[in-house]
Formats: structure tokens, C-alpha cells, sequence
């Protein structure tokens, strides 16, 4: 997704993929991988980068409740296994309209959560008239009301796949990135507001990664696309939580990315294999903003699919423990959802199967498997469920990964128990 988010607005069809650094930021054409990105509207030059102190992040992360477990519980009992998995699934649903495929995947795979892909310029009632029949196709779960998330790419600037009536033309980070927190905040819970109301409730945004300013011309799935807040770790911390805390005001979930960071990586994960960052470690400062985001509270974080050498050479972070459980859930303590980049279009993955990757992500302790290929959700939740059938430790994997994303919904309001 790291070139995929540009190109989001076609993820799926070659466009870039949702969350990911390079998909968000690729190409807005249908065919994702291919050509620049492009966006709605008009551009203007980029802004000169200033950087400004960063406030100290001041909520936790949202506790979970008694009720909200009894509610967790309820719903977790009353599913078939079939039902369990499915929540661990996002596949890709065209913002303009969804066909029978993608249709069909969710209700097969009892998919618990939506990508909106293909940029549109419709406007909000169109949006909504779509994610209304996203909605009605939720797996039934008896004694709980359990919806979808339904999620899209909406940073601004280049990577924004919704457009149209009701829908703000929002700036590139590097602009959001010269207003103050405080402005960027309500302005956040603006375009948040424009996402609820039509039926969006979780956006794939903000970035958090941090780009040197020497090497922003050359980082192709953030600096090339102005997706970053600033140059160093303080300013994209005070921002993307700004934009983060907006979304939350909005009622919309948010998912700060790509970590541990694409910033100082020069491929795009989405079109190119095997990226590197030989420079990020468990101690970096360029993790700041990922801290503050989990200081903040964001609900999931999204994991990028490059290899950091200095934390686990041998996996890509999507398939490491040593990133997800013992940085992320460890050193930096997240307690929420941990979110796949693309696992389906991505170049970065394609030496796995379908089916391995969503295995080796849930093994690595992640929970969201995030495909913008309808076609890749049977192959992965048959695997799932295999494996689940094969190993006591993969099952409390899935259990625990269930209830993580349960337990977010509970939160969003999107699973209720009378």
C-alpha cells in the first residue's frame, strides 16, 4: 500500500493499495502500478517543509470496558469459526459501485471488514448508496448487532479516494503539516464528518512516517507523494495525532502507518520487491510518532510490508514477530488491532502465496489481513481455518486476534449488545 494508497483510489485493479505507503501515493489511475499519481482537483506547488514543536501527547489509549468485554464475549461465543476468521479479513469493494465478485467474497468469506478502492468524484450520497449495500451483506451473529468497517484512503492530497459533493478537496500532509495541531485537528474532524456521513467509519490514514529532508525527492512511497507532515519525528508526532485525534472526534476510526515507517526506504512496496530500511532499530527517534499515536490511542495500526535489517533481517515486517509482538506490542505497548498493508496486489509479497501470507501474518501476531483482491479471501480463510484445525497456538492466535478486533468495534460503536 505503500505506493498503492495513490493509486487506491484504483487499489485492486493496479492501483494503489489501501493503507499502504506507496499504493496511497501511486497512482490514481485504474491500473494500479502503472504511471504517476494523479488527484482530483487542482494541485498547487509544494510548500516549503517547516517543522514546529510537537505537544506532548495527552489521551491513552481507550480502555476496554467491563461491558465492552461482556459485549466481546457474547459476540465471540455466539460465532461459528467460520464467522471468527472472517472478521480478520478487509477485501476491496469499488468506491462507485460494488460488483458481484466483490460481493460474493465478502458474504463467502464472512469478511468483517471493506476497503473502498477507485478514486470517485460522486460525492457522498453516492458513496453512501454503496456503503449501505457493503452493510446489508454483515455476516448475522444471534443476540449481537455486528457490522463492517468500512474503510478508504482519505490522507489528502494525492492519496484521497473519495472526491465530489459533500467531500472537501483536502491538502497534501506537507501543507496540513504548516497549520497548527490545533487547526489540523478540527479540520480533521471535518473531513471525518464528510467520511460518517457517508457511511465511511474507519479511514486508513494518517501517515506517520517521517522522511529526512535529504531524501525526501528520492523516498518514493512517502516524500515523492508529499505524504509526510514533516522532516523530523516531532512534527509528523504533533500532526498525525492531531489528524488522528480529529478522525476519532468524527467517529471514525483511524489507523496511523506504515510502521516501524517507509521513510527512509526508497522503493514502494506496493510496485517493488524486497525494500529495504537498513537504518531503523527498536530504540530509533523516528519511531516517535508511532509512540504518540499509541499515546493517543489510535485504535489500529497499520504494519508495512518492507524489511528493517536492524530489527528482523530474515521477515518482512508484515511476517515478523519480532516487529509486531515484541516492538510494536512490547517495547511500545499498542493494545489494539494490528493492520496488514496490501497483501494481495503487493509486489513486496509476491514471493508468497495468498494463503501463506495471511498465515504468516496472524503467526507474526498481526490481525487484519487487508487484500484488495476479492479472489485472494477464500484461499486465505480456507488457510486460516486449516491451520487453526493443525495447531493449538495458531487457534489462540485467531482468538486473540478476534477479540482485538471485536473489542475495537465494541468501541466504534459497531458491535452492540442489547
Amino acid at each position: 500500500m505503500a505506493g498503492l494508497l495513490v493509486a487506491v483510489a484504483g487499489c485492486g485493479n493496479g492501483q494503489p493499495s489501501p493503507g499502504s505507503t506507496t499504493s496511497d501515493a501511486t497512482s490514481a489511475s485504474s491500473s494500479a502500478g502503472s504511471g504517476s499519481p494523479t488527484t482530483s482537483g487542482s494541485t498547487s506547488a509544494s510548500p516549503s517543509r517547516t517543522t514546529t514543536a510537537a505537544p506532548p501527547p495527552t489521551t491513552s489509549q481507550q480502555p476496554t470496558t467491563t461491558s465492552a468485554a461482556s459485549c466481546v464475549d457474547r459476540a465471540y461465543n455466539a460465532m461459528t469459526s467460520a464467522q471468527r476468521v472472517g472478521q480478520l479479513f478487509m477485501t476491496a469493494v469499488s468506491s462507485t459501485g460494488m460488483t458481484t465478485a466483490q460481493a460474493q467474497a465478502i458474504t463467502a468469506g464472512r469478511t468483517g471488514s471493506v476497503f473502498l478502492q477507485g478514486r470517485t468524484t460522486q460525492g457522498t450520497a453516492a458513496v453512501k448508496a454503496v456503503t449501505a449495500k457493503v452493510r446489508a451483506l454483515a455476516s448475522p451473529v444471534r443476540g449481537v448487532s455486528l457490522g463492517m468497517f468500512v474503510s478508504t484512503d482519505q490522507e489528502g492530497g494525492q492519496v484521497q479516494v473519495l472526491n465530489g459533493p459533500g467531500f472537501s478537496t483536502i491538502p497534501s500532509a506537507v501543507t496540513q503539516g504548516t497549520r497548527s495541531a490545533a487547526t489540523l485537528q478540527s479540520d480533521a474532524a471535518t473531513w471525518g464528518r464528510q467520511l460518517a456521513s457517508a457511511g465511511v467509519n474507519m479511514n486508513l490514514a494518517p501517515v506517520a512516517d517521517t522522511v529526512p529532508a535529504d531524501q525526501v525527492a528520492v523516498n518514493a512511497p512517502i516524500g515523492k507523494l508529499d505524504r509526510e507532515y514533516g522532516t523530523d519525528p516531532s512534527t509528523v508526532a504533533s500532526h498525525s495525532t492531531a489528524f488522528l485525534r480529529g478522525m476519532r472526534q468524527a467517529g471514525v476510526v483511524p489507523s496511523i502507518k506504515h510502521f516501524p515507517g517507509l521513510g527512509r526506504s526508497s522503493g514502494n512496496t506496493d510496485f517493488t520487491a524486497g525494500v529495504t530500511d537498513s537504518v531503523t532499530t527498536t530504540d530509533d527517534a523516528y519511531l516517535q510518532p508511532f509512540r504518540a499515536g499509541i499515546q493517543a490511542g489510535t485504535p489500529f495500526v497499520m504494519v508495512s510490508s518492507a524489511i528493517y535489517t536492524r530489527i528482523d533481517p530474515d521477515h518482512q515486517a508484515a511476517f515478523s514477530s519480532a516487529v509486531i509482538r515484541t516492538l510494536l506490542r512490547g517495547k511500545l505497548g499498542f493494545k489494539g488491532a494490528v493492520i496488514s498493508d496490501d497483501l494481495g496486489n503487493a509486489a513486496a509479497v509476491a514471493d508468497h502465496t495468498p494463503a501463506q501470507r495471511a498465515v504468516d501474518f496472524i503467526t507474526a501476531g498481526g490481525d487484519v489481513v487487508l487484500t484488495v483482491r476479492p479472489s485472494d479471501i477464500a484461499p486465505m480463510t480456507s488457510a486460516v481455518l486449516s491451520r487453526m484445525s493443525a495447531s493449538s497456538s495458531f487457534r489462540a492466535d485467531v482468538a486473540a486476534s478476534v477479540r482485538r478486533v471485536l473489542t475495537a468495534k465494541h468501541n466504534a460503536g459497531v458491535l452492540t449488545c442489547g
